[in-house]
């Protein structure tokens, strides 16, 4: 069983190349779009280096990590304020929509982070994250169970995200294009061969949670099936998917 003291992976350590693999898919952030489309002021908490803002609004970020603050000026992102979920430096309804995007699993504690973005919004909550109860679902569990193990618990269930966040709450699966430029893992259903580089690792958080040696061992569980062709036997259709619809969710609280 893996241990995890803290959810925040280091990305003032590791996340020197960040905004070069994880990247704003267009086709996902038309679902993220159409939900910020009537929001004339948004918060954007856990930035990172500026994916899904929208360009055409009065946008507000919210980054921690001095690597992530950096990689948006040099984005052309609006410059990001040093602060944390937990504790955000606005008052009640400042803005008429937060959003936090594929982050709230790095917060220490989601329930208060949670609770601050509702209280900062107006009108609506748009967050994007991974359920949990659907990883086992995608063939990464197969060869990598322990990253899986680890993924399950760091994401926040839907339901809990949406208890939290109370309001008129919906959740939306977010199909995930075959060249997704987005590269968290499951964007790389069908380009397995992507997970044995070690740079697309490191910009994948939960690899960072593995106790040292276990990383290099699990995937060459990986690189012998492609090498022998039993990944192509067990999951080669997913080579011809145009889209593959797991995890990946947007969860809209409505005030």
């Amino acid at each position: 069983m893996i241990e995890i003291d803290n959810p925040a992976f280091n990305y003032d350590k590791y996340g020197q190349q960040y905004s070069g693999h994880r990247r704003t898919d267009p086709r996902i952030a038309e679902f993220v779009f159409k939900e910020l489309d009537e929001s004339t002021t948004i918060l954007n908490v856990g930035a990172g280096s500026g994916s899904y803002e929208p360009d055409n609004t009065y946008v507000v970020a919210v980054e921690p990590s001095i690597v992530m603050r950096k990689q948006r000026i040099a984005n052309n992102k609006v410059p990001a304020i040093n602060a944390k979920a937990d504790a955000l430096p606005f008052d009640d309804n400042s803005f008429d929509t937060s959003m936090a995007m594929v982050t709230v699993h790095h917060w220490p504690d989601i329930k208060k982070g949670l609770s601050e973005l509702k209280r900062v919004s107006k009108k609506k909550v748009v967050i994007m994250t991974f359920d949990p109860d659907c990883l086992n679902d995608f063939w990464n569990a197969e060869y990598f169970p322990e990253v899986i193990e680890i993924e399950k618990k760091r994401y926040p269930t839907n339901d809990f995200i949406m208890k939290c966040l109370g309001g008129n709450c919906t959740s939306i699966p977010i199909p995930i294009p075959f060249d997704c430029v987005d590269g968290f893992q499951e964007a790389f259903y069908g380009r397995p061969e992507a997970f044995l580089s070690k740079e697309l690792r490191l910009n994948q958080s939960a690899w960072g949670f593995l106790p040292d040696g276990m990383e290099e061992k699990i995937v060459k569980r990986l690189a012998d099936d492609l090498e022998s062709g039993n990944w192509d036997k067990k999951y080669g259709n997913h080579r011809e998917l145009k889209e593959f619809t797991c995890a990946l969710k947007l969860i809209v609280a409505k005030y």
